[in-house]
C-alpha cells in the first residue's frame, strides 16, 4: 500500500482530534456549569481531561484493536514529549518562574505514580486488575485535586486556572459542542490509529515505537497550546500545571485503558528504555523547580528548558536507531 493515505490519516486525525478536544472541553465546561457544579472543579477536572481527551480516545481506540504496543506507548510518550519537547520549548522561549505550593507539592506525587505503576507493569503485563487500579487511582488523584484547589485560597495556581475557563455560551449551544466534540473525538482517534498502524508495518517497525513517537506528539499538541498560551500570559504556575496534570492523566487513565480493553503482554523496552528515560525528565523536572536559595522561587529557565529538549532530541535518536535495528537497517 502507498504511504500517502495512511499520512494523510495521521494528518486529518490530528487536526480533528486537536479541534474536537477543544470543543468538548468547550460543551462540557458549560453543561457543568449550568448545573451549577463549581467553576474550580470544572476547571480541574473538566478541562483537565479535555486536554488528555486525545491521549485517551487514541489509546482507547488501539487497544479495542488489539495495539496494546500503540497504547502504552501513547501513554509513555506523550509524557515523555510534554516535559522534553513541549516545556522545554516553553521554557526556553519564557523562562518558567514557580511559585504554586500545590504544584510543587503535584511534582513528588507524579513521580510516585510513576514509580508506582512501574511496579504494577514489572510483569510484562497490563491485564484488567492493573488497570482497575490505576483508573481508580485516577479519579481519587482528581478527588484530591480538587480539595487542594479549594482549600489553598492563597495560592496562585486555582485562580489562573479559573482565569483560563472556556468562554461561556449557553446551554443548548453547550450540548451541541458536548455531543460533536465526543462524535469528532472518536472517528478522528479512529482514522488516527489506522494511519498510524499502516505506517509501522509499511516501515516494518513496532507499534510502541510509532506509539512513542508519531502518535505521542500529535496527541500532545494540546498540551504545547496550552502551555505556550500560559506562559505568553505570565501564568507560569498554570503553564507548568497543564503539563504535570496531563501526564498524572496519562499514567493513571491512559494507561489503565489497554488493561481494562485489552489485556496483553508488551516490549520489555517499555521497562528497559522508555520509564527510566519518563523518570529521569520527572526527576529532572522537580530538581529544576526547586528554590535552592532561601526566598527564592523556582525557575525553569532557559538553560533548563535546553537541557530538557538535548535530553528529549537525545531519546529520539535513542528510538531511531531501536527503529533502524528493528528493521534491520
Amino acid at each position: 500500500m502507498s504511504l500517502l493515505l495512511p499520512a494523510l490519516a495521521i494528518i486529518v486525525g490530528f487536526a480533528l482530534l486537536i479541534w474536537s478536544a477543544d470543543k468538548f472541553v468547550l460543551g462540557a465546561s458549560n453543561t457543568a456549569r449550568s448545573f451549577s457544579i463549581s467553576p474550580l472543579i470544572v476547571g480541574v477536572v473538566i478541562v483537565g481531561l479535555g486536554t488528555s481527551a486525545p491521549e485517551m480516545l487514541v489509546s482507547a481506540m488501539a487497544a479495542a484493536e488489539g495495539k496494546t504496543g500503540l497504547s502504552i506507548g501513547n501513554a509513555i510518550g506523550s509524557n515523555i514529549t510534554n516535559v522534553g519537547l513541549m516545556l522545554g520549548l516553553t521554557a526556553i522561549f519564557y523562562p518558567l518562574q514557580i511559585h504554586s505550593k500545590l504544584l510543587k507539592r503535584e511534582m513528588p506525587v507524579l513521580l510516585a505514580i510513576i514509580l508506582f505503576s512501574y511496579f504494577v507493569l514489572w510483569d510484562q503485563r497490563l491485564d484488567f486488575i492493573d488497570g482497575l487500579i490505576l483508573s481508580c487511582m485516577m479519579f481519587a488523584m482528581l478527588a484530591f485535586t480538587v480539595y487542594e484547589a479549594k482549600s489553598h485560597g492563597e495560592d496562585t495556581l486555582p485562580q489562573e486556572i479559573l482565569d483560563e475557563m472556556p468562554e461561556e455560551v449557553g446551554k443548548g449551544e453547550a450540548l451541541k459542542w458536548l455531543v460533536v466534540g465526543i462524535v469528532i473525538l472518536i472517528v478522528s482517534s479512529r482514522v488516527l490509529v489506522w494511519g498510524a498502524v499502516e505506517v509501522a508495518e509499511y516501515f516494518g517497525v513496532s507499534d510502541l515505537i510509532i506509539g512513542l513517537t508519531i502518535v505521542a506528539i500529535g496527541t500532545s499538541l494540546p498540551e504545547l497550546a496550552a502551555t505556550v498560551a500560559a506562559a505568553r500570559k505570565k501564568e507560569f504556575d498554570l503553564a507548568v500545571g497543564n503539563i504535570i496534570g496531563s501526564n498524572i492523566f496519562n499514567i493513571l487513565g491512559v494507561m489503565a485503558l489497554p488493561g481494562l480493553i485489552h489485556p496483553d503482554k508488551f516490549d520489555i523496552e517499555v521497562l528497559t528504555r522508555d520509564y527510566p528515560v519518563m523518570i529521569s525528565l520527572t526527576l529532572a523536572l522537580i530538581l529544576f523547580s526547586i528554590a535552592w536559595r532561601k526566598g527564592k522561587t523556582g525557575l525553569l529557565g532557559r538553560f533548563e528548558g535546553a537541557l530538557l529538549l538535548a535530553a528529549y532530541i537525545g531519546y529520539m535518536f535513542w528510538l531511531f536507531q531501536d527503529m533502524q535495528a528493528s528493521a534491520g537497517v
